[in-house]
């Protein structure tokens, strides 16, 4: 799953419909957050804000470099894990969407197993070989929603609890039944194999997790930088103009691994 961000867009749109006067909520139909009234016409349409989401983007400046992409392989129920998500990644990512893409593999250090009733072994047991899996049926059926949905159930005290209601609150339009036959049938199955592959192929192979690679390589010095402050070093390897946002004071946090 790549992630690529409009926080910006939101907050100009916010800005323009108070100051035109116009309502500063979106109508009934709207059921979206702020950050996706701009993701498809048919979203604008619904929250009745075509109109700012066309002069924004016309007025966007031209991103000719490309933006750093982050993958993260991370296990559901790791700690370690869960805090970067929590307090690096997701936060790192709403401020800096404009110059960064995320790639979420959930899988980490499970193992896959030629068994046809139980293929997948987990660090952390069952319910994390579930917990995978769920979060690998959203990420496939949720798109660009699927971040926030991830984040959500990280950041709650039960991760597998929480899938159902963040699946609700931010993809309204994807039911539980088709995450459940999902995670139940063979494509949930397919989308574990598939991460599983692209854990299996990383060089050097993941000793940890969480195991991050910034534009498809990792680096020992890339993860301690990462570690202590993903959002510093999203900023030193864009290769373009620096947002404002890059220009505050680093903020350091502790490490931890699974």
């Amino acid at each position: 799953m790549k992630l690529s961000g409009l926080l910006p867009v939101f907050l100009l749109l916010w800005a323009d419909r108070s100051s035109s006067g116009i309502q500063s909520h979106p109508k009934p139909s709207c059921r979206y957050p702020p950050s996706q009234w701009c993701r498809s016409l048919e979203i604008a349409i619904a929250c009745n804000v075509q109109k700012q989401c066309m002069e924004v983007n016309a007025t966007r400046s031209y991103q000719a470099v490309p933006p750093v992409s982050v993958t993260l392989y991370y296990e559901s129920l790791c700690p370690a894990c869960r805090v970067f998500i929590t307090q690096q990644l997701f936060p790192t990512w709403m401020m800096l969407q404009d110059i960064m893409t995320v790639t979420l593999v959930p899988y980490g250090n499970a193992k896959e197993l030629p068994s046809a009733n139980s293929p997948f072994t987990c660090q952390h047991g069952e319910p994390e070989c579930r917990g995978n899996m769920i979060e690998a049926c959203i990420i496939h059926l949720t798109g660009h929603t699927a971040f926030q949905i991830i984040y959500c159930m990280e950041s709650a005290v039960d991760v597998l609890n929480a899938a159902q209601p963040c699946l609700q609150l931010y993809a309204p339009s994807v039911t539980w039944l088709s995450v459940d036959s999902c995670v139940r049938g063979s494509l949930g199955h397919q989308l574990m194999h598939a991460n599983a592959v692209m854990t299996r192929a990383l060089n050097p192979p993941h000793t940890h997790v969480p195991w991050v690679t910034f534009n498809g390589e990792y680096t020992e010095e890339n993860e301690d930088k990462a570690m202590s402050s993903l959002f510093s070093s999203v900023c030193q390897l864009y290769k373009g103009v620096k947002p404002p946002a890059c220009t505050g004071a680093p903020v350091r946090l502790n490490r931890g691994f699974c």
